[in-house]
């Protein structure tokens, strides 16, 4: 990080935050702008970061101001701390949605493909034994649905944030809310929505089902997403995560583990009528 410091004649002006994926540095360019430079680490997921925050150009995203991807180095526009977990969690679901509005522009070359992902992971989910904790007639749902969702991929394909839940959208100056931190696809724009039906999971409490229900239709219309298939989404990348769960706990289910498990089973089986 120093040397990139030196090279592109920044100032640091606080301290380096170590996030899940990067290192992030608040900075001052020589002009005195004030500027965070991330340094990302490698995973297949935040490769082209790069790539989608050009395109965007800062309409509904951070403003990318400098890039060298070889070193995964980014210089952005600096943001405030105010993240979307302030406000009331519908309301939060509305303004996610709208941002999917900006961003979801045709997609670009370069960019992972989101069928070859889910087919990767429906070739997971359908080696599963039966006897799995996830229950087998998802399992079996989600396999079917990542064949019929990515079907018409070609004719319907936009960059996708990846991961736009409620700590990925901070507040800005040119404007009110800013989506950080893309993990880019290209893909149908109805895959969105699901991060934000499992995060802030502890606020649903006594009303779970229709908490999660309010969520699905506030982002659904706010983003004029299609409501059938971003059901099914939601259904496939739940599934996915509570396989995710399952295989990262080992041979072993901690209580832990089966929670994020049923958690995950719990958002699937909600929004389906």
């Amino acid at each position: 990080m120093s040397q990139i410091v030196d090279e592109w004649r920044l100032i640091p002006d606080g301290d380096a935050i170590r996030g899940h994926r990067s290192l992030i540095l608040p900075v001052r360019e020589a002009s005195g702008r004030r500027t965070v430079l991330k340094i990302g680490f490698p995973d297949d997921e935040s490769e082209h970061e790069h790539l989608a925050l050009q395109h965007w150009h800062g309409d509904g995203a951070a403003q990318l101001v400098r890039a060298d991807p070889a070193r995964r180095a980014l210089l952005l526009e600096r943001l405030g701390s105010e993240d979307l977990t302030g406000l009331w969690d519908v309301e939060a679901c509305g303004i996610a949605g709208e941002l999917m509005l900006r961003l979801h522009r045709p997609a670009i070359p370069r960019l992972r493909r989101l069928s070859a992902y889910v087919g990767r992971e429906a070739d997971l989910l359908s080696r599963l034994r039966r006897d799995s904790p996830l229950p087998h007639r998802l399992v079996e749902q989600a396999t079917t649905l990542v064949r019929d969702l990515t079907a018409d991929e070609d004719a319907s394909s936009v960059i996708l944030h990846g991961d736009l839940q409620y700590r990925n959208i901070l507040a800005g100056d040119r404007r009110r809310w800013l989506a950080i931190d893309p993990e880019p696809l290209a893909g149908d724009r109805n895959f969105e929505a699901a991060p934000l039906l499992w995060n802030r999971w502890d606020e649903l409490a006594g009303d779970v089902r229709g908490g999660l229900v309010r969520r699905f239709f506030a982002v659904v219309e706010a983003g004029e997403l299609d409501e059938d298939r971003a059901r099914g989404w939601v259904v496939v990348r739940s599934v996915i995560n509570a396989r995710w769960a399952l295989e990262h706990a080992g041979a072993t289910l901690s209580a832990e583990a089966r929670n994020r498990i049923t958690r995950f089973i719990t958002v699937a089986k909600a929004v389906q009528r």
